[in-house]
């Protein structure tokens, strides 16, 4: 089984963050986005994956060139120009096979079964098939009884609609309705799928984890949610005072340093950050390498 993760994208919701480092290298609980990710592919059987990359493209090529072995085979694909879903799936065709595969957006975190919507996809003999689930913020599809998808409108499309939650499944001939060289996004293509009655059809995930990591709040909600009953999680190296505080919950990675009188609470500190004597850490991101002099309350702060 093969998959795309779909990792061009400039990220410019969750800027700053996004201005240092790709989305899908922003760690989660001290682990980057893209690492959890191709953790679903593998634990659900796909053995080859192909990220498409642009932003920071090559932040991403080191890092998966220093992780060494993998079971999945990885191929990177830089685009020189942002191609749009469409055009990034476009563009690794002669990466597929015949058998249909799978599309995941990088930048959400998710416990959906990817086997089961495969399996799905076969034995409906989909030409796509689209990961719906009930998220009223997102919702604008509609399905009808047969989970034909009919209409994929505009956001907060209402009680009768449902949320795509950035999984999909193709058949590798829904390429053939994509444009060459050209930025193009999918959705346009799935809506002339829809309008010439080609089967495109929802899965409806239920029972699930889903997180979608587009703002700095979000990506600390999602921090958060992943982290076990201590809700603290400690990189390696970690010197913590002990008069210092870990209040709620917090994450604190590589080689950090919390000095006496400090409290983090509810925050996300990358590797090797120092939080002088007495200085508040509360809501907020500080990446790596940054020393905090004075308080920071609901903020991020970069180096």
């Amino acid at each position: 089984m093969k998959a795309m993760i779909l990792a061009a994208g400039r990220g410019r919701r969750l800027r700053p963050l996004t201005d240092i480092t790709p989305k899908v290298l922003v760690p989660v609980a001290n682990r980057p986005m893209i690492e959890r990710t191709m953790e679903l592919l593998a634990f659900h059987g796909v053995q080859e994956v192909i990220i498409n990359a642009h932003h920071h493209y090559h932040k991403i090529t080191d890092y998966l060139q220093s992780r060494g072995s993998s079971d999945i085979r990885i191929e990177i694909r830089v685009e020189e120009e942002i191609l749009g879903t469409g055009g990034g799936i476009k563009n690794i065709q002669d990466f597929l096979d015949e058998e249909p595969f799978i599309v995941i957006n990088g930048d959400i975190l998710t416990d959906i079964s990817l086997r089961d919507v495969y399996e799905y996809h076969l034995r409906r003999a989909n030409l796509v098939t689209m990961v719906l689930h009930d998220f009223p913020r997102y919702s604008k599809l509609r399905i009808d009884r047969d989970m034909n998808i009919i209409s994929i409108g505009s956001t907060g499309g209402g009680e009768d609609t449902l949320a795509f939650t950035g999984i999909h499944v193709l058949n590798p001939e829904v390429l053939d309705f994509i444009p060459e060289n050209a930025r193009y996004n999918i959705i346009d293509c799935y809506r002339r799928l829809i309008h010439e009655r080609r089967a495109v059809r929802a899965y409806v995930a239920t029972g699930h984890s889903w997180i979608d990591i587009g703002t700095v709040g979000e990506y600390l909600r999602a921090n958060f949610d992943i982290l076990g009953p201590e809700r603290v999680a400690l990189g390696r190296d970690c010197e913590i005072n002990p008069a210092a505080s870990l209040k709620e919950w917090a994450v604190l990675g590589n080689g950090c340093s919390i000095e006496s009188g400090a409290i983090v609470r509810g925050s996300v500190l990358w590797n090797e950050v120092t939080v002088r004597e007495g200085v508040r850490v509360i809501d907020s991101v500080l990446t790596s390498g940054v020393t905090v002099e004075e308080d920071i309350i609901g903020g991020v702060a970069i180096r």
